[in-house]
């Protein structure tokens, strides 16, 4: 007989937000089950999640249909997976850029059989993670109904195109969907992102940064616990069969030049910053953004931090010590 307990997967489970989601739905008492890939996960993120008899995980590749689709059979026929989080992708950007098929890989076709087999052992809800990076360049405040959508990444190409597969999937097996459009979020166990480009960059030169683009881009930040909590009280609270929302922080957005002297102060405070100049960092970068969030703060959902609070927080935990 299926227990009461909630039973969720997380793919993705060992990278930074996918590590952090799977440790707070542990603290909520619920049964999680991981999988990654490990292309950009990292086992030591998932050391508190190892502890807990409530966790089992799995290294693989869900584009590996075969195996993904019996590791969940075989997890999931006592006690049904009643939610998967979808957090697997390419994260980096810029690596789509070089290799479109990275993309394709690693964030469409993830999606794609995530769906197939959700639609097999009929698992009824999938939270998925969306981006900004799906809207494209636009000069103005995004909301979830702006529109036309032209990304300009690869990226945000392939993470549009998984928002029409579940919207899909919706009208014609689940009974319901989250799609959660992430801001740049920053914090603990960072896999990728300005924050552990520049870290690393100084760790192997102290005496210069290196910075793509002039150091005006700005963006809104986001810490990954409040994230997660923006996350969660959406799940419980948004109902319709497919719900749509973006998660930022409140009207403040941060440039890459206090990213970048907020790690040098932290990490090698006498290193020299030099931009390369130009307005973007790379092909596909979206230099400036602004979201309104009021969808979700209707729901009950504010956060505590500005932007620059949380790119100063998250510089101190992953600064060296």
């Amino acid at each position: 007989m299926a227990t009461s307990r909630q039973i969720s997967l997380v793919t993705g489970a060992a990278g930074f937000i996918g590590s952090h989601l799977v440790d707070r739905l542990l603290a909520a008492g619920q049964r999680v089950i991981g999988v990654d890939n490990m292309a950009l996960g990292r086992r030591e993120n998932l050391a508190n999640a190892r502890q807990s008899r409530e966790f089992v995980f799995q290294e693989l590749d869900i584009n590996d249909y075969t195996a993904f689709e019996g590791f969940l059979k075989q997890h999931s026929s006592a006690d049904p997976i009643e939610t998967v989080w979808h957090m697997a992708a390419n994260s980096d950007i810029s690596a789509g850029v070089m290799k479109p098929e990275v993309d394709l890989s690693r964030t469409f076709m993830t999606t794609f059989h995530v769906l197939k087999a959700m639609d097999s052992l009929k698992i009824p809800q999938l939270c998925f993670a969306s981006t900004s990076a799906i809207y494209g360049d636009l000069d103005k405040v995004l909301t979830e109904e702006t529109g036309p959508l032209f990304p300009i990444s690869n990226y945000g190409a392939m993470k549009l195109g998984s928002e029409g597969i579940i919207s899909a999937a919706v009208e014609r097996y689940l009974k319901r969907a989250w799609i959660f459009r992430f801001p740049n979020v920053v914090g603990g166990r960072a896999t990728h992102g300005a924050i552990y480009d520049f870290i690393r960059k100084l760790k192997s030169n102290p005496n210069e940064l290196e910075v793509l683009g002039d150091g005006s881009q700005e963006k809104p930040y986001l810490h990954v616990d409040e994230l997660i909590d923006a996350m969660m009280l959406l799940f419980d609270k948004a109902k319709d069969r497919l719900n749509c929302f973006n998660i930022a922080p409140d009207g403040s957005a941060t440039t890459v030049r206090h990213i970048a002297e907020t790690v040098v102060k932290a990490v090698s405070p006498s290193a020299k910053i030099r931009y390369t100049g130009g307005s973007k960092g790379w092909v596909g970068d979206v230099a400036k953004f602004a979201y309104s969030i009021d969808k979700v703060k209707a729901l009950g959902w504010k956060p505590k931090m500005t932007s620059n609070e949380a790119v100063e927080r998250a510089v101190r935990e992953n600064a060296p010590a």
